[in-house]
């Protein structure tokens, strides 16, 4: 699905944390590969759309700034197993 159509997530106006659910939300509803780009003015989400993207195991392929708004393009990472983060670590 890496050559499908970007999907455009414009969340411009929202304040901590909206931007950073949203994208969430947008993200789990993609297929592995998908590309998504979000458009946020909150100065907050420079740092809390990257740390989900990493914590989610998603790709920032670019972040960039157009005046008052933060671009995000996000590449969605592979699907993960179900109930993986539910499994304790082994001893």
């Amino acid at each position: 699905m890496p050559d499908a159509a970007p999907i455009d997530l414009d969340l411009a106006g929202l304040k901590c944390p909206l931007p950073v659910l949203r994208t969430r939300k947008a993200l789990r509803s993609l297929a592995p590969g998908a590309l998504l780009r979000v458009t946020c003015t909150d100065p907050l989400a420079s740092l809390d759309i990257p740390n989900l993207v990493r914590e989610e195991g998603d790709t920032l392929e670019a972040l960039d700034r157009v005046g008052a708004a933060t671009c995000f393009s996000i590449r969605r990472g592979p699907a993960a197993c179900p109930g993986d983060s539910a499994k304790p670590p082994h001893s």
